[in-house]
């Protein structure tokens, strides 16, 4: 691995690396928050996040707040990349399919699925990796915003007992019924109504065995985003929740869109929902 950027940072330290990814085959890099115990060697637990459409890792790192917040629970914050990258690797001239929209799955149709695993590296080659080089330990939780935040919800429910605590802003909670999703779930993963339904968090949940896990879902939604009714459409995960006996704390916010200005009104409830669950 390379350090590509270091920063100073309420005591901690914000940084990027870049490393070869063998899942994904190619160079990937993540933005990592250390708190001062975590500087100090002192292990801490990880915050994952997972970010939306056309970012990178710099988009989170540099525009939510979170580092005040991670550094007042002492919390580790990863925050990868969104996709496989580079040359060689398959993309599109839409903002919305290859490269910068991987939709944190596993691909198996061609040619995305030489390099688009972003399930297999967000939930096994990621975290191996930061547990390995940083003084993490192996409490984990995660969250995301709108692409991201489908897949915070879609990782937390495939991996019970991975992550102590899942959160979502804006999440695309049914893919498999809106634009976004559809146009990703045919190019990544055909046409199989089955295969979409293992990436969709409302099938998921509407799924679940009777005794399966039941992690409890904090979403915020902006009542103002401009993505609501068309893409995101929250009250469909409210009603599997409720139908499923699923514990979901869905809140509407005022005024609020689609943007970072959103995340960053919000995120210390966030950080401070998944600290209480990893210290507990």
């Amino acid at each position: 691995m390379t350090c590509v950027e270091r920063h100073t940072s309420f005591g901690g330290r914000q940084e990027v690396w870049q490393h070869a990814s063998t899942v994904l085959n190619c160079a990937m890099r993540f933005g990592i928050y250390l708190p001062a115990a975590a500087v100090r060697g002192e292990p801490c637990p990880v915050l994952y996040w997972l970010s939306g459409l056309t970012c990178t890792e710099q988009n989170f790192i540099t525009k939510a707040g979170v580092q005040a917040y991670a550094a007042l629970h002492n919390l580790i914050v990863v925050a990868p990349d969104t996709s496989p990258r580079g040359e060689g690797v398959a993309n599109d001239d839409a903002y919305d399919l290859g490269q910068g929209a991987g939709f944190y799955l596993n691909a198996t149709q061609a040619p995305w699925s030489a390099h688009y695993r972003m399930q297999d590296y967000v939930a096994q080659e990621l975290p191996d990796l930061i547990e390995q080089h940083f003084p993490a330990s192996s409490a984990r939780a995660i969250s995301g915003h709108s692409m991201g935040g489908h897949g915070a919800l879609v990782t937390a429910l495939r991996n019970p007992g991975r992550y102590r605590s899942v959160s979502a802003f804006s999440p695309i909670v049914a893919p498999s019924q809106v634009p976004w999703g559809q146009k990703a779930f045919a190019a990544y993963l055909g046409d199989d109504a089955a295969a979409w339904a293992q990436w969709d968090a409302v099938e998921l949940i509407r799924s679940a065995a009777a005794d399966a896990e039941r992690l409890p879902l904090l979403v915020d939604q902006g009542l103002d985003d401009e993505f609501l009714e068309g893409q995101l459409r929250p009250e469909l995960l409210e009603a599997v929740c409720k139908e499923a006996g699923h514990p979901l704390t869905l809140r509407r916010q005022a005024g609020h869109d689609h943007s970072y200005y959103f995340i960053a009104s919000f995120i210390g409830d966030h950080v401070a929902h998944h600290a209480a669950a990893l210290k507990g």
